[in-house]
């Protein structure tokens, strides 16, 4: 008869088939818990536990921050603020090499403040940017590389989903989380205009075409960047209520929904239901998904627990006779392997039970964990094989690019990516300073 351990192995390698062979995460997670808990537990029992779970893992206070960012990113793309954000974006680049590339990477950045939708930032900039991109003779593989990179910006710049999914899976302060990401989102957005700059600037072909393009006259870019008064309104407003406490991540994400709304009724874009109901469609399709995996991760977490696996893991990692930063370094591997494989959100339900006591035990920071884990996300959602944004720009793109010219497009990006995952590794103050100052 098996022991309670070798249940909870059976449990995790349940998991992984049933991931490989394509069933979702969210019936992954419940499948599998369940047949490891009937081993331990009678059916009866079983079924209260994951009973027990659906309930707490959508009905607690904190769960209903998920479904209000998700509505603030969908009204967010519907009331057209991420061609606010590129217009502005365009405007501060205007003149310089690599401008159209550098607009949509400041821009994506910008939309990101509002949105935390990843993948919808992709698709948008995409449709927007891409044409403009090829016609200025930006190679195709370069071009979707930048879009498909800067799409990621929207996963750490709060507001971000992840961050409080994270949150709430580690026991840590939302607000903490977003302020951890600041610095972090603009040093990415700094670091990879400057790459897109380096590379235009040595491209005799673009810097001709670039010199033919007209450049904003002072006032056009004060007017263009001025039309980003929502944009920085909405992001300010809840920073700056969550900070001051004025209210909670969830009141700001309610208030934020509430602005975006006010704000793009008057301009003009929700005074028809088309755009509003899609908004609220798309954001109900993607809370159901969130919440069934939500359900699953939960249930399975519980399910672990009781194999004992995860207390047995932390108790031989923290005694490992190796340096700490050895550990961290090995389950930030783990991290990005799996991000090849599986979506972040599954990511955070299987590993965040296991590694956040070891995390806490090494004696390091769960809110610079949050940053780092996020960063292994970001770079997850452009590389092969379940390269999300990779797909979601595919999605948008003509038909003579392909999903393996926007892999090699984006491995430079991938490449800036992890020396910057490694300079938030080694110098943690990166991550701390702002949180650290404000709280």
């Amino acid at each position: 008869m098996l022991d309670i351990i070798g249940i909870g192995i059976i449990c995790i390698v349940l998991l992984l088939i049933f991931i490989g062979i394509g069933v979702p995460i969210g019936p992954s997670f419940i499948i599998s818990g369940l047949i490891s808990t009937f081993l331990i537990l009678d059916a009866t029992r079983a079924m209260a536990l994951l009973i027990g779970s659906a309930h707490s893992s959508i009905a607690g206070p904190s769960w209903v921050a998920i479904p209000l960012f998700i509505l603030l990113g969908g009204l967010a793309v519907q009331s057209g603020m991420a061609s606010k954000a590129f217009k502005s974006a365009d405007a501060f680049a205007s003149g310089m090499p690599g401008s159209i590339g550098i607009a949509t990477n400041l821009g994506a950045a910008g939309f990101g403040a509002i949105s935390g939708a990843s993948i919808a930032a992709t698709s948008i900039f995409g449709k927007m940017a891409l044409p403009e991109m090829r016609a200025l003779g930006y190679d195709k593989r370069f071009a979707t590389g930048i879009i498909a990179s800067a799409g990621t910006f929207a996963s750490m710049i709060p507001p971000s989903m992840m961050f409080i999914i994270y949150a709430l899976f580690t026991n840590t302060s939302v607000a903490g989380l977003f302020f951890a990401g600041i610095i972090p989102g603009i040093l990415s957005a700094v670091i990879f205009s400057l790459y897109i700059y380096i590379r235009c600037k040595r491209d005799p072909l673009m810097i001709k075409r670039q010199k033919e393009m007209s450049v904003m006259a002072l006032s056009e870019r004060i007017k263009a960047i001025g039309g980003s008064w929502p944009i920085m309104l909405v992001a300010f407003t809840m920073l700056g209520g969550i900070y001051t406490g004025f209210f909670t991540p969830t009141e700001s994400a309610a208030i934020g929904c509430l602005m975006i709304l006010v704000i793009g009724f008057f301009q003009g874009h929700f005074r028809k239901l088309g755009g509003l109901s899609d908004a609220l469609k798309e954001s109900a399709n993607t809370t159901s998904m969130v919440f069934l995996i939500n359900i699953g991760a939960l249930f399975y977490a519980k399910v672990l627990t009781l194999s004992q696996v995860p207390g047995i893991v932390t108790n031989y990692l923290v005694n490992l006779d190796v340096p700490p930063i050895t550990i961290i370094i090995l389950i930030c591997i783990i991290f990005f392997v799996l991000g090849m494989i599986m979506v972040p959100i599954g990511i955070y339900a299987m590993i965040l039970p296991i590694v956040a006591p070891i995390v806490t035990g090494l004696g390091y920071d769960l809110i610079w964990f949050g940053v780092i884990t996020m960063k292994l996300v970001e770079i997850g959602a452009v590389t092969p094989p379940v390269g999300l944004n990779v797909f979601a720009l595919k999605g948008v793109a003509p038909k003579d690019i392909s999903v393996s010219d926007i892999f090699k497009g984006v491995t430079p990006f991938v490449l800036i990516d992890i020396a910057i995952l490694i300079l938030l590794i080694a110098f943690p103050i990166l991550s701390l300073w702002l949180p650290n100052l404000l709280f």
